[in-house]
């Protein structure tokens, strides 16, 4: 499998004892500068992470791409995407809150969002709903001023935040109980757990009781891509995360690495997605 399980946040970012939980505001919760440098400007996430903007605009980089966050904008970032932090400040008004696998396992309900199956890192929010976001917000900056603050209380209003979050993010679109949003859910996470095994599409299908015509619709239709297309996309997505950050494998190691029998025919895949060549990639990194 090329995706890891489990997640932890970086040793000494936690702010309770008995949770892996670190919340950043303008005025509360910044690393050293010595914590900072060595953390790294660019760095691959082993944890999730959200930055809402309240006030001013911000741009922030995911998987190699730039985004710009303005006033009841909220970016996430999953495990094992390249996150890049901005020079500049985070607009006026702010917080960035990040946990891992273990904090979000005991929550007592499961996120679809998660899974960014819309494929969307950005998420905008009603004044209502921003103003139900800060109060949030504020108290688990409170809770979070002690470190033995009950993991209870915190986990409580960590569930109201992710439930905000969730709801904002399929506003205006098939709700996450739709079967076929369920089904695409499926095919990401068997893509995500099954990747360099390369699966093929009628084994993909089997396995989410669908015919290989409606795995095709249904992710055409949350993807814009067909499930061959998906799961292309995602292995050359891994192959740059890994030469982003990572030691730079050869194009025969990488393309042994992510399940491929054939590096030339990695290469060409590589260059067909990219527009540049392995090699053309690398040098641009340098």
């Amino acid at each position: 499998m090329g995706i890891r399980s489990t997640n932890s946040l970086p040793k000494g970012f936690s702010q309770n004892n008995q949770l892996p939980i670190r919340l950043v505001a303008p005025n509360f919760g910044h690393l050293s500068p010595e914590s900072v440098i060595n953390y790294g400007h660019t760095h691959r996430l082993s944890y999730y992470f959200f930055l809402f903007v309240l006030d001013g605009v911000t741009r922030h980089g995911v998987d190699l791409e730039k985004i710009e966050v303005g006033k009841h904008e909220l970016l996430f970032s999953l495990p094992h995407q390249i996150q890049q932090l901005p020079i500049s400040a985070h607009g006026n008004d702010y917080y960035k809150l990040g946990f891992d696998e273990e904090c979000l396992s005991q929550l007592p309900r499961y996120y679809p969002f998660l899974l960014n199956p819309l494929n969307q890192q950005k998420i905008r929010f009603s004044s209502a709903a921003a103003s139900r976001m800060q109060a949030i917000f504020e108290i688990l900056l409170g809770l979070l001023t002690a470190p033995n603050t009950s993991p209870d209380l915190i986990l409580a209003h960590l569930n109201s935040l992710l439930t905000e979050i969730n709801t904002a993010y399929f506003a205006g679109d098939t709700k996450p109980a739709d079967d076929r949003l369920t089904k695409y859910i499926g095919f990401k996470v068997f893509v995500e757990n099954n990747l360099t095994d390369h699966p093929s599409i009628k084994d993909i299908a089997q396995e989410l009781a669908l015919s290989t015509d409606s795995l095709y619709q249904i992710v055409k239709q949350y993807s814009g891509h067909s499930p061959k297309e998906f799961v292309t996309n995602r292995l050359i997505l891994e192959a740059r995360r890994r030469m982003y950050y990572g030691d730079r494998s050869s194009v025969k190691e990488l393309a042994f690495e992510l399940g491929f029998n054939d590096p030339d025919y990695f290469s060409r895949l590589f260059k067909k997605v990219t527009g540049k060549t392995v090699a053309e990639f690398s040098q641009d990194l340098s």
